[in-house]
């Protein structure tokens, strides 16, 4: 099967909360109870920022843009990361293919997630422009058949959108938000970029575990420059699979590899998702996770004309 640039897109458009019932049950489902409990009990460590994961502070837009996505996978309440990206539509936020199409931890019984519900700008448990169900979740066939086990063949395809409903207020996310992140397609992956994400752990820095932006109540953010990763001889990865170094953990998937990134506006091109994480040492060869000279990155595809642009475009036709 074809990898990386080589690959094609066979989009599949899943129904979701497409009634006003099935969406209300969606908002009725995530209770206070509910979000807080994927939240990760605060640590008395002191603060520790530095371009591997710090929380974001920053002004502009992209605050706004970036939001926690919730949903059910397989009977469990998870979360990921999505951000608005703009679109004919106005109601379209991409994320990771597992944050909307998983198996089970087997491998098997693949589904469409569940209870998706996105909250941009989310913080401390507040929504402050709305909660968004799911309308319609896009992926590319192939995803579908992930087995958990064959990364080379799969993981180039771990991308997706959603297209969500209004929020209570009837407003669709890219007006209620006020602004988009613009999308970029066959951008090259050696970059400067900035990733962004609800990361419920600090992989890799137990210094940094319990931290507010490692407990997913708030925005975390990293900016460094992006290395491919080649995966292992065991494990080997598809070509395309990119990122920085980065110790945000489990909740930061789905969430954006924004380059040409303005600090000021907040705005920049979503080039990739965040998807797993991979470990360099300073000469850049891939070395073991375990090993105190390596340094975390934390990667996913870089986007594509031929995998991505099929699914944005069915996302902001839904």
């Amino acid at each position: 099967m074809a990898t990386g640039a080589a690959a094609k897109s066979q989009v599949v458009v899943h129904p979701e909360a497409v009634t006003a019932a099935q969406q209300q049950a969606v908002l009725d489902y995530w209770t206070p109870e509910r979000t807080a409990a994927l939240t990760t009990p605060s640590s008395g460590n002191q603060p520790k920022e530095g371009p591997d994961g710090a929380p974001w502070a920053g002004a502009g837009a992209l605050s706004r843009t970036v939001g926690r996505l919730f949903f059910t996978n397989h009977g469990e309440d998870e979360s990921c990361t999505a951000t608005v990206v703009n679109s004919a539509n106005r109601s379209t936020v991409v994320t990771a293919g597992h944050c909307v199409n998983s198996p089970d931890l087997l491998g098997d019984n693949d589904e469409w997630l569940s209870n998706e519900m996105f909250v941009p700008g989310y913080h401390d448990g507040l929504a402050p422009y709305g909660r968004f169900v799911a309308r319609a979740g896009v992926a590319d066939a192939t995803w579908l058949l992930n087995d958990e086990q064959s990364a080379l063949k799969y993981n180039s395809y771990d991308q997706a959108f959603l297209a969500l409903n209004t929020n209570a207020a009837g407003r669709r996310v890219q007006d209620a938000v006020g602004a988009a992140q613009r999308i970029g397609f066959d951008r090259p992956g050696n970059a400067l970029v900035h990733e962004f994400g609800y990361p419920r752990e600090a992989s890799g820095d137990p210094t940094r575990a319990g931290l507010p932006e490692y407990t997913g109540a708030r925005l975390a953010h990293c900016v460094g420059q992006t290395r491919e990763y080649p995966g292992t001889e065991d494990h080997p990865q598809p070509r395309g699979e990119w990122g920085a170094p980065c110790v945000m953990g489990g909740g930061s998937s789905g969430g954006p590899r924004i380059a040409d990134f303005d600090p000021s506006s907040g705005i920049g091109a979503v080039v990739g998702d965040n998807t797993l994480g991979a470990f360099f040492d300073s000469s850049g060869q891939v070395c073991d996770h375990g090993d105190p000279a390596c340094t975390r990155h934390l990667v996913g595809p870089q986007f594509t004309s031929a995998i991505t642009k099929p699914l944005y475009k069915a996302a902001e036709r839904s």
